[in-house]
C-alpha cells in the first residue's frame, strides 16, 4: 500500500478506477463514496449499459465515468486507487497493472470505528449472521449488517461508532482480497460449516480454506473465534487462533461454548466454563425456521451474541422470533395445501442434502443447474428423499442424471425456462407437500446470480397460482 488511507478525507483528488459495478450493491457503493469524498471516478465493467441500467441510474448525478462493455489497461495502470469486485479473479491482467488494490471491505475497516463480528464459512452464513443482528438488536444493542449478504457496509459508514458492532458476512473471497493487509480484527469471528465449494476456481480443498482462516489471522487474546467443534475443519482453526475459543456443538461438549441439549426440539444451553450446571438458556425449544442445520445456524449467532455481551434472556427470545433470510429454506407462499420454499442460496449438493433433511412432509424438489466443478456423489442418497425431482438444464444437471439414473431415481426435465419446471411442480403437488427449489448449483447461464434465480421462482410461482 503506497497510499495513505488513514481517513475518508485521503481519497481527495485521487483517480480511482471500480472494477465491478455489479447489480448487487459493492461497486455501487464504491463508486457513490468515492465520489462524494472528491475522488475522481471511473467505473469500468465487461457488462453493457443495457445489462447495467438500474445500477447506473441509482449513481446519476455524480461526476463518474463509465467504461462499460470493455476494460482497458490505462484505467488500472494510471489510476492510484482500484477498488474490485470479490469476483474478479486476482490473477487478472488489469490488477496486476495497478498500483494499489482495495475493495468496499477494506475501505471500510480502515475508516470506521465500529467493532466487527465478521461470520465465514461454507453455508450458513447469511442466516448466521442476519441471526446475530437479530439478537443484538432485540438486546438493545444498535448494530448494522453488511458483506457478502449485498449490502456494503460503505452505506453506512457514516451512522457507525465506536459502541455500534458491525456483523460482517465475508466470502471467502472477501477474505482473500484482504490477505496481508492487517485490518481485519473483529472482535468476534464466527465460523459455519465447511464443506467443498467455487471448487471451479480453487485447486484444493486446502487452498479454499486457507482464505477462510483470514478471518481470524489478525485477532489478538481479547478477541474470540467461535468455531464448530462437530467439524474437524473447525477443530482446525481452534488450534491456530490468537483469539479465546468459543465452542458450538450437537452435543455437549464441557468446554467453553454452547451444545444442543437432547431431544427432537432441542434448546440451546451456554456456559462460559463448559459446566452444565452453570449453563444459560440461549435456544428455545420452538423455532420458525425449519431444519436441523438451522438449529444449529442459530446456536453459534446466539452464542456470538452472548460473546458481545447481550443477556440470555433476550437472545433465547430472538432466536424463537427469528423468521430466516429471504432465499434460504424461504416459505413465500401456501395455496391448495401445498407449501413453496425458495432454497435458490443453496448452491452446493450438501445444501440440498440439509434442505431435504428439514421437512417431515413429502417435497417436490426443483434442483439443478451450472456446475462448479463439485462432487454430486458425496449428497447421491439424499435425493432419493424427494416425492419427485425436476431439473434444471446446465452442466451441474449433466452430472447428476448419471446417478439419479444409476440409483433408479426418476426426474423430470431437465427444463431450460423456470416456468416449464414450476408448471410442472405444481402439476405433480398434493396438499401436504411442499414444493422445494434448491438447486445444488450456481445459477449461471439461466439466471443472472442465485437471487435472480429466487426470484424469479417466486414470481413464476405466484403467477402459476394466481396469487
Amino acid at each position: 500500500m503506497s497510499i495513505k488511507l488513514s481517513s475518508p478525507e485521503d481519497l481527495r483528488g485521487l483517480n480511482a478506477t471500480v472494477m465491478g459495478l455489479g447489480l448487487n450493491g459493492g461497486g455501487m457503493a464504491s463508486a457513490r463514496f468515492l465520489a462524494e469524498r472528491g475522488a475522481v471516478v471511473t467505473v469500468t465493467d465487461m457488462k453493457d449499459e443495457v445489462a447495467l441500467t438500474d445500477s447506473i441510474a441509482a449513481l446519476e448525478g455524480l461526476p463518474i465515468r463509465f467504461v462499460l462493455g470493455r476494460h482497458e489497461i490505462s484505467d488500472f495502470s494510471s489510476a492510484d486507487l482500484v477498488v474490485k469486485n470479490p469476483a474478479v479473479r486476482p490473477d487478472s491482467p488489469f490488477l496486476a497493472a495497478a498500483r494499489d488494490i482495495e475493495t468496499d471491505i477494506s475501505l471500510f475497516l480502515r475508516f470506521s470505528p465500529a467493532p466487527i463480528i465478521a461470520v465465514t464459512g461454507s453455508k450458513g452464513k447469511s442466516s448466521v449472521s442476519t441471526a446475530i443482528r437479530h439478537g443484538l438488536t432485540a438486546s438493545g444493542i444498535e448494530s448494522f449488517l453488511g458483506g457478502n449478504i449485498t449490502v456494503s457496509p460503505l452505506t453506512f459508514i457514516e451512522r457507525t461508532t465506536p459502541q455500534t458492532p458491525i456483523v460482517l458476512e465475508l466470502s471467502s473471497w472477501q477474505l482473500a482480497d484482504m490477505r496481508g493487509m492487517g485490518i481485519l480484527k473483529p472482535r468476534i469471528a464466527v465460523i459455519t460449516s465447511i464443506m467443498p465449494d467455487h471448487m471451479n476456481r480453487y485447486s484444493s480443498m486446502d487452498e479454499y480454506v486457507s482464505d477462510k482462516r483470514l478471518i481470524y489471522a489478525d485477532q489478538d487474546a481479547a478477541a474470540f473465534t467461535i468455531c464448530n467443534h462437530d467439524d474437524t475443519w473447525g477443530i482446525s482453526f481452534a488450534s491456530e487462533t490468537h483469539g479465546s475459543v468459543l465452542w458450538y456443538s450437537d452435543h455437549h461438549l464441557g468446554l467453553p461454548g454452547a451444545w444442543l441439549a437432547e431431544g427432537d426440539n432441542p434448546i440451546g444451553l451456554y456456559s462460559a466454563t463448559g459446566d452444565p450446571e452453570c449453563s444459560e438458556e440461549l435456544l428455545p425449544s420452538r423455532l420458525i425456521v425449519p431444519g436441523l442445520h438451522q438449529r444449529k445456524n442459530l446456536l453459534s449467532a446466539a452464542l456470538a451474541c452472548r460473546a458481545y455481551g447481550a443477556p440470555s434472556k433476550s437472545i433465547s427470545a430472538a432466536m424463537g422470533s427469528f423468521t430466516g433470510v429471504e432465499h434460504r429454506l424461504e416459505r413465500f407462499l401456501e395455496r391448495d395445501g401445498v407449501s413453496w420454499y425458495n432454497d435458490s442460496a443453496a448452491t452446493i449438493p450438501q445444501a440440498v442434502a440439509a434442505a431435504l433433511d428439514s421437512f417431515t412432509c413429502p417435497v417436490i424438489l426443483i434442483t439443478g443447474g451450472t456446475d462448479k466443478n463439485l462432487d454430486f456423489a458425496t449428497s447421491r442418497s439424499s435425493y432419493r428423499k424427494a416425492k419427485k425431482i425436476i431439473l434444471l438444464s446446465g452442466s451441474g444437471t449433466d452430472k447428476l442424471k448419471p446417478l439419479l439414473d444409476d440409483d433408479g431415481i426418476s426426474y423430470y426435465g431437465p427444463y431450460d425456462d423456470i416456468y416449464t419446471a414450476v408448471t410442472k411442480a405444481k402439476n405433480l403437488a398434493h396438499s401436504g407437500d411442499a414444493i422445494l427449489l434448491s438447486p445444488g448449483c450456481a445459477s449461471f447461464g439461466m439466471f443472472i446470480n442465485e437471487f435472480d434465480r429466487g426470484n424469479k421462482f417466486k414470481e413464476t410461482a405466484r403467477s402459476i397460482v394466481g396469487v
